[in-house]
């Protein structure tokens, strides 16, 4: 089949929804011999190259400050857009509702190829983030839904996930597909985790706290780090590592030191080796990943290969298909419930051990079994296309297409994983193109002002060569005029 993927962001920005893309090409060019091509916003200086799958990078503003790294890309590039139509994809799939989705639905409008949508993030929390409650949060979060019902199938990554698309006015159908872990199944050796975790202090038989991903504090690192001050008040000794990056690190490192617990805490900074995070998984006795607002929780599926059980919130879409003390733990949001379940298990490592050989047996999924589900939806959809029974919604209000490309353009809409203002990113670079068009403009004043005096000596010159000339010329006159 020839797939096209679509997705806000991309290498050189790794996140969560990345990797995913990252995978699915991966597995389908390679487990599938599926034609692939990925449809992405371009970054200055970025390679697109050497990847098992053509990468088609889009124009793109500037607006990494405002979105801390993410630019936006421009959902109507043309010529872009017709090198997609030219691959004839068989399946277009977006995993951003924002600018992706836009370009899908222009392509779609091309090719008349189904379009399927996978609701990875409750964007309604970054829209929130981005522009505040109120109007412009209600008429973003619309557009988005708006852009998502006009998809042909909808994918969610948990069941917590179409409840909280359900809750943003979505009313249409949607499956659930799982997402997959890149991480082989099993531990690492003792070697690499030794030359991994060098140089830190992790005294055995203390035990070892983990949390991996974007240091933000919707994620539940606040929640964290109360229970930890809890624990180092109660007498119970530990180390907790934090890899990761993200807007709110800097905050997270002053919180630890206010409370006074700085010497127990390590901040190991982003990680992007995959065998250096396995071993960091392998080294820890629990992950602690209370956070309500993922949707799947990627990480606690690859503690899981680890054999690494995870701390988690009761209720949460990362707690899905987790029995307590089981495969995992699940508490309430709280620093004191997750204090009092590390005060409880802190003298019995052994119980975690065997709770995370239960997570890896039974929570496990890699990306060749996740992908192939996938897969063969792709072919079901391929094929009802095919025989016209999907019904695809190409003919759907082009006008309101255009309504909502027109509402990004204009800054009214700001997106999840790229929660950009498209005004804002034309005007730095206006200011940019201004800056260089003044030095230009300095420096054509300057060559002027040099050819001028260089042309003005010049002139000079010959004019004292004339005179000279001219002199010579009436003495040989006058010698005439005499004889």
């Amino acid at each position: 089949m020839n797939i096209c993927l679509l997705n806000d962001s991309f290498p050189p920005v790794i996140d969560g929804v990345a990797n995913v893309v990252m995978n699915y090409g991966r597995v389908l060019t390679g487990e599938h011999g599926d034609n692939v091509v990925v449809g992405t916003p371009r970054y200055p200086d970025a390679g697109y190259e050497g990847y098992p799958y053509r990468v088609i990078p889009y124009p793109s503003f500037d607006t990494t400050d405002f979105v801390k790294g993410y630019r936006t890309g421009n959902p109507l590039a043309i010529r872009e857009i017709a090198q997609m139509a030219e691959f004839k994809p068989d399946i277009i799939h977006t995993h951003c509702p924002a600018a992706s989705t836009i370009m899908a639905r222009v392509l779609r409008r091309e090719t008349g190829t189904p379009i399927i949508f996978t609701y990875h993030t409750k964007f309604d929390v970054d829209i929130a983030r981005a522009v505040g409650e109120g109007f412009l949060k209600n008429e973003t979060i619309k557009t988005m839904v708006s852009n998502i019902a006009a998809c042909d199938d909808v994918w969610v990554v948990s069941e917590g996930a179409g409840e909280n698309l359900r809750s943003l006015g979505y009313e249409g159908e949607y499956r659930v597909m799982n997402n997959g872990v890149d991480f082989p199944k099993g531990r690492v050796s003792q070697d690499l985790i030794k030359e991994v975790t060098a140089g830190y202090n992790l005294p055995e038989g203390i035990p070892v706290y983990l949390f991996v991903g974007r240091m933000m504090k919707y994620k539940g690192l606040p929640l964290i780090i109360d229970a930890l001050k809890i624990l180092f008040d109660k007498g119970v000794d530990f180390r907790m590592v934090f890899v990761g990056g993200g807007a709110d690190a800097g905050q997270m490192q002053d919180k630890v030191k206010d409370l006074g617990i700085n010497d127990k805490v390590i901040f190991t900074g982003p990680e992007h080796d995959r065998e250096k995070l396995r071993a960091w998984n392998t080294r820890a006795d629990l992950f602690l990943f209370p956070s309500v607002y993922d949707t799947n929780g990627i990480v606690v599926r690859e503690a899981a290969a680890c054999g690494l059980a995870s701390v988690l919130i009761k209720g949460s879409c990362a707690a899905e298909g987790i029995t307590h003390d089981r495969n995992g733990f699940v508490i309430e949001e709280t620093p004191q419930s997750m204090a009092e379940l590390l005060m409880s298990t802190a003298g019995d490592l052994g119980h975690l051990y065997e709770v995370g050989q239960h997570a890896m047996d039974e929570i496990y999924i890699s990306w060749e079994d996740a992908v192939k589900v996938a897969r063969d939806r792709y072919a079901e959809l391929h094929e009802l296309a095919a025989g016209g029974a999907l019904g695809i919604r190409k003919h759907q209000s082009f006008e309101n297409l255009m309504n909502s490309a027109a509402a990004v353009l204009n800054g009214t809409e700001k997106a999840f994983h790229a929660p950009v203002v498209f005004y804002d990113g034309m005007r730095e670079n206006f200011e940019e193109f201004r800056s260089d068009l003044d030095e230009m403009r300095d420096e054509i004043k300057l060559n002027y002002i040099e050819k001028k005096v260089e042309f003005t000596e010049k002139i000079e010159e010959i004019k004292d060569n004339i005179s000279e000339n001219i002199e010579e010329l009436k003495d040989e006159i006058g010698k005439w005029e005499r004889k």
